[in-house]
């Protein structure tokens, strides 16, 4: 800014060739985190994923786009391309959230949502929230199979410092709804990612099971 230079955000994907949303650096003080508004040439609904159903005014649901970006498909896959699009609009997979101003944020990817005890949680929130404790540098969290909850968090955490799962825990009870905490925190060197730099959700969902398999055959050696 002291430059004149302003930072902003916004959204995109490949598939929509990548401009969707934008927020106008006039804006970028009131909406911290938002992702903006669609571009003119772009449509774009919140859609229950459940139902189908568009949801108008403020709401929070799978973000669908169409517009004359929209890609042909995927090459070779008319399976895939079938999955993505719906009566000409691409299906993103993001979960996404809409003030009554129509200005939009990105809540997390659909297929990382996991249910707990009947509630939606978001691994994204629980990550930012574990973030946000000063000696951590960065977190992820998945979903794994509970018997009486459905789905649990698990918790893989990368540390500045030597921290304990009980004191994290105490930190993000004051920023998180009870059942949104991760049952399970595994501390770790390094997140595993993919060539692009992403987490690798599907390496810790694999790590997750080999651990939880470990620690139930030790307590059965216990017994």
């Amino acid at each position: 800014a002291e430059r004149g230079v302003y930072l902003t955000q916004g959204y995109g994907l490949t598939e929509a060739a990548p401009n969707v949303l934008y927020l106008r650096p006039e804006e970028f003080a009131d909406h911290p985190g938002a992702v903006g508004r669609p571009y003119p040439s772009v449509d774009t609904c919140i859609v229950d994923p459940e139902t189908l159903l568009p949801l108008d005014g403020p709401a929070t649901g799978e973000l669908w786009v169409r517009g004359p970006s929209l890609f042909a498909g995927y090459l070779d896959d008319p399976a895939a391309t079938a999955r993505a699009m719906h009566d000409g609009w691409l299906r993103t997979g993001d979960l996404v959230s809409r003030d009554s101003s129509g200005v939009y944020c990105v809540v997390d990817r659909l297929k990382n949502i996991y249910v707990s005890g009947g509630e939606n949680v978001a691994p994204a929130e629980v990550e930012a929230a574990l973030a946000s404790h000063p000696l951590v540098a960065e977190a992820a969290v998945i979903g794994v199979p509970d018997p009486v909850w459905g789905e649990r968090g698990f918790a893989f955490v990368v540390t500045h410092e030597p921290l304990s799962a009980d004191e994290l825990l105490a930190f993000v009870r004051t920023r998180l709804a009870g059942f949104k905490l991760p049952a399970y925190v595994e501390f770790v060197d390094e997140l595993p990612r993919s060539t692009i730099e992403k987490v690798a959700k599907h390496r810790l969902r694999e790590l997750a099971a080999n651990l939880r398999a470990a620690r139930e055959g030790r307590q059965h050696a216990e017994r």
